[in-house]
């Protein structure tokens, strides 16, 4: 090891993170807190880091920064959580780094690459599906973040949980025949139903039980405890993964995930059979019916138990807050 490398290494990485002070992913009391724990938490207790929170109105002046940190962490490239302006980043010679917004908003966000003068972003999008949506000479690096550790530590048996239904959460797409015509022609690929398209066809299936993000107590940090209760659980999102992927075995279900070469799922690295049972919209009643009229056979609970060892591994907070320090030390 060089000593330059030493030194970056002993020397802990200044970052500061702009965002706005509305903004609900980091407040943690919204339904989804995966944010919150990856950047309020898992950020902060990184002994690579030494960041410094700037909560902010419409307007951040950046030139306080000078001199005063070796990177800007942007929350996301969008205007939501964002301030509108940020005075003074194209003076300063720090790199930006940013968290991507999401698929749908990426047409809109391409405009902040210069104006915020942004280096390099991150998410936990897979290489080519972040260049499906943003130029080629954007640099990106995925980094799939989104466990935190604490909330997975002891879960329910498998042999104690529901094993007569599979359940199913999240949105799903509009059914209704008018709503999907308007849908297809306005936005074709990131309309609720062709995102969510077996999710929702699972549904139709009289053992499948199904709860919408808000319709049950088990938001925000409670959710894998929803997710206790099933031995079986289903991640489907038909043009990207999504979080699901990771909770859904964390909490220590067997987990059927739709892996398909049109959501690129099989980045995450999972194999069928071993760490979770893959699924798509020729096979899921068959796959779901294998598991219902054999429930005690005991690959389901190995599968599961290595689908949760596999995901708290590897795609846990603290493993990913590392990862962007690793990132970040390329660029200063």
């Amino acid at each position: 090891m060089n000593l330059g490398r030493l030194c970056r290494i002993l020397k802990k990485i200044r970052v500061a993170f702009i965002f706005k002070s509305s903004n609900v992913f980091l407040s943690g009391n919204h339904f989804d807190n995966t944010y919150y724990h990856f950047f309020m938490n898992a950020l902060k207790r990184n002994t690579r880091l030494e960041i410094t929170y700037f909560p902010t109105n419409e307007i951040f002046d950046a030139s306080v920064l000078k001199d005063k940190f070796d990177v800007i962490l942007l929350w996301q490239n969008t205007e939501f959580g964002m301030p509108k302006e940020l005075i003074g980043i194209q003076e300063l010679d720090i790199p930006v780094v940013a968290d991507v917004c999401d698929p749908q908003d990426a047409k809109n966000a391409i405009k902040f690459h210069k104006k915020w003068k942004i280096d390099h972003y991150f998410h936990y999008y897979p290489e080519s599906l972040f260049h499906d949506l943003f130029p080629k000479d954007f640099k990106y690096t995925s980094i799939i973040f989104g466990l935190e550790p604490s909330l997975y530590q002891n879960v329910v048996p498998f042999r104690d949980r529901i094993k007569n239904k599979i359940l199913n959460s999240g949105a799903i797409g509009n059914t209704k025949f008018l709503s999907r015509i308007i849908n297809s022609v306005r936005n074709p690929k990131w309309n609720s139903y062709s995102y969510y398209t077996l999710r929702t066809k699972c549904n139709d299936l009289p053992y499948v039980d199904y709860t919408t993000t808000l319709a049950h107590e088990y938001i925000g940090d409670k959710y894998n405890l929803l997710l206790q209760k099933y031995a079986g659980a289903i991640a489907a999102t038909s043009v990207e993964t999504t979080i699901k992927y990771w909770e859904i075995p964390a909490a220590g279900c067997l987990t059927f995930m739709e892996i398909t070469r049109k959501n690129k799922g099989d980045y995450l690295g999972y194999v069928d059979g071993e760490t979770g049972i893959f699924i798509n919209e020729d096979n899921y009643e068959q796959k779901f019916e294998r598991f219902l009229n054999d429930p005690e056979n005991s690959k389901w609970e190995k599968i599961a138990n290595a689908g949760r060892n596999y995901a708290l591994e590897n795609f846990n907070n603290d493993k990913a807050a590392n990862s962007l320090a690793d990132l970040m030390e390329t660029l200063i």
